[in-house]
């Protein structure tokens, strides 16, 4: 039978040491984390692929998408909220865009993956 314990109590203090010191501090890994709850989220990934192209209102982004146009405003809202889109206003219009453009190639290339 194969054990998942290591029998061996000698543990290498150098090499973890290192790792520790690479490694980030907790915070981060909660950002992270919340970063793909974020993303992990079927029309906010359509409306953040949508966005990749160029800036749309709400209005354009609910004909896009076939939602409506309180269920994108609901998504934007997070999306802005956690950093991920930006807006501007011209007259009486908002247009939604990509703040974070980092996440795109992440969304990109996990599509070449599904």
């Amino acid at each position: 039978m194969y054990r998942q314990s290591c029998e061996i109590k000698s543990v290498r203090k150098d090499i973890i040491q290192d790792i520790s010191n690479k490694m980030s501090v907790n915070e981060t890994y909660h950002e992270i984390a919340n970063l793909f709850k974020i993303l992990g989220d079927y029309n906010r990934i359509r409306i953040l692929c949508a966005l990749s192209y160029q800036e749309f209102c709400v209005c354009e982004l609910s004909l896009l998408l076939d939602m409506s146009q309180s269920a994108i405003s609901h998504q934007l809202r997070l999306l802005r909220n956690n950093g991920i889109v930006k807006f501007r206003k011209e007259n009486k219009q908002i247009f939604y865009s990509v703040q974070n453009s980092e996440i795109i190639p992440m969304i990109k290339k996990a599509n070449e993956y599904g």
